[in-house]
């Protein structure tokens, strides 16, 4: 186990070495001057030349990352040219309201997907496996952006019982906070749901004809015990695999749910960056969402270890 462990964490370390090397050189490739952006389009060129070299533009690209790299191993990203502010204060501003709002959307995601998909597996062929497979059709089909208009419609206009847009920070007023959070998690966990459910359906429908669950059958077992101890553990696997890219997907930033609910979190931030072509902000949006895709991932790969004792033997075998 820990040799699979560091294993993981070897992996995982140049991955993210990786990761910066291509956030830097991507920032970089984008059309335009950054100095003429930094200092801006009606500028002369001494005040360009100044801005270059205050931001070390004129230095060759090796000693240009090699400089990235030490301010953002001790937190320094940068300042954003256009609030004048630290990035790293600016995505921590933004960060736990993501972080919030994917929380909530895979927790709505996995009660809904997770049940229903083991319902239609268990029930195959029958009512509740065709009335789950429409479910899962119809969150994969509905765009969210139609969907939160149509709940901000019945919910906030017609009947009166959740506000419509903004956000309220869970120490401030947790009440309020969830009441504002109800409808941004289950329009951006119902698309995520219906991937659960399908892929919890196949895997289940794999694990109930294997031979592992017939030998629990065959001992009298009780029927939820094999159906949830022996069938649903092994089918966690695939299951963990798809939430944990789920979540860096909801963490790396929810654009059009964020914009239709007006919440300040990642993804309006990012929208905002490439607007205003904030380079700073920019880079700093793309390491950590970067850096968030690796470790969950290493942690689902742990998590896969605990599921399954085979992977925990088996990489601490190598």
């Amino acid at each position: 186990m820990n040799r699979y462990l560091a294993r993981r964490l070897v992996e995982s370390i140049i991955t993210l070495f990786l990761a910066t090397v291509v956030v830097f050189l991507g920032i970089r490739a984008l059309p335009g001057d950054p100095a003429r952006v930094l200092a801006g389009e009606e500028s002369d060129p001494q005040a360009i030349a100044e801005v270059r070299a205050s931001y070390g533009l004129d230095q060759p690209l090796p000693v240009q990352y090699v400089r990235y790299l030490g301010k953002a191993f001790t937190g320094d990203l940068g300042t954003s040219v256009r609030t004048g502010l630290p990035v790293t204060e600016i995505i921590a501003g933004a960060l736990p309201v993501t972080l919030e709002l994917a929380f909530l959307a895979m927790l709505v995601a996995i009660l809904i997907g997770l049940s229903t998909g083991v319902i239609a597996a268990v029930r195959r062929r029958g009512p509740l496996e065709w009335a789950s497979n429409s479910v899962a059709l119809l969150g994969l089909s509905i765009p969210n952006f139609w969907f939160g208009q149509m709940g901000i419609l019945l919910f906030a206009v017609l009947l009166g019982v959740l506000p419509a847009s903004g956000f309220v920070p869970f120490l401030d007023d947790p009440v309020e906070n969830l009441r504002r959070m109800i409808m941004p998690a289950v329009v951006l966990g119902s698309a995520i749901a219906a991937v659960i459910m399908r892929q919890t359906r196949s895997a289940m429908l794999e694990s109930l004809t294997a031979d592992f669950v017939r030998t629990a059958r065959a001992k009298g077992l009780p029927r939820h015990q094999v159906i949830l101890g022996h069938a649903l553990r092994n089918s966690l696997i695939v299951v963990t695999t798809v939430v944990g890219l789920q979540l860096g997907i909801l963490i790396s930033g929810a654009v059009v749910t964020e914009s239709i609910f007006v919440l300040p979190g990642f993804g309006r931030l990012t929208l905002d960056a490439v607007f205003t072509r904030d380079y700073p902000l920019m880079q700093g949006v793309v390491l950590i969402t970067a850096t968030a895709y690796i470790v969950l991932n290493l942690l689902v790969d742990l998590l896969y270890s605990v599921i399954d004792p085979r992977i925990r033997v088996g990489g601490a075998a190598l």
